[in-house]
């Protein structure tokens, strides 16, 4: 039989504290069994404008692309369709160099005269790559159409979360 003193004793409970701590600090670094890791949301504010031009349309449907720029720089695309006299949807995405983002409109549209407006509000509804995560329910979302050639600027503004 082998006799501990109790300082022998104490060395080896803070001995095994530390190996039992440094096993719970790998496993929560790892994922943990499930593999989960905690990823910390991250809150932006754009401010993004985009200048396009038509690559197709088909009566009140319109197919956009150019450059965005401001916050998130990148591609951007948009499918525009005229619903009604007052009225526009759009899906928006953009492809900035390290993902891409994805959203849908509805907002007020009036044309007067060689010109064409809308404003509303946007929502992204999906993201790939460092955004992938991301939503916004409530984004400010407008433009203009030069009704001649179709040129478009919009500009996207608010919160943003990934």
């Amino acid at each position: 039989m082998i006799v501990l003193s109790s300082r022998t004793h104490r060395g080896l409970a803070g001995t095994a504290g530390l190996l039992a701590a440094t096993a719970c600090a790998l496993a929560l670094s790892a994922g943990g069994a499930s593999g989960a890791t905690a990823h910390a949301a991250r809150t932006i504010t754009l401010n993004d404008s985009g200048k396009l031009h038509l690559t197709s349309h088909h009566t009140t449907h319109l197919n956009l692309q150019g450059t965005a720029s401001g916050t998130i720089r990148g591609t951007i695309y948009i499918h525009l369709d005229v619903t009604s006299p007052s009225q526009v949807s759009a899906e928006v995405s953009i492809y900035p160099s390290n993902g891409s983002l994805t959203g849908v409109s509805t907002a007020s549209y009036r044309a007067n005269g060689g010109q064409a407006a809308f404003s509303g509000t946007l929502r992204i509804s999906r993201g790939t790559g460092a955004y992938a995560r991301a939503h916004a329910s409530a984004l400010s979302f407008s433009g203009t159409i030069q009704r001649s050639n179709d040129a478009t600027a919009v500009h996207v503004s608010g919160p943003l979360s990934y």
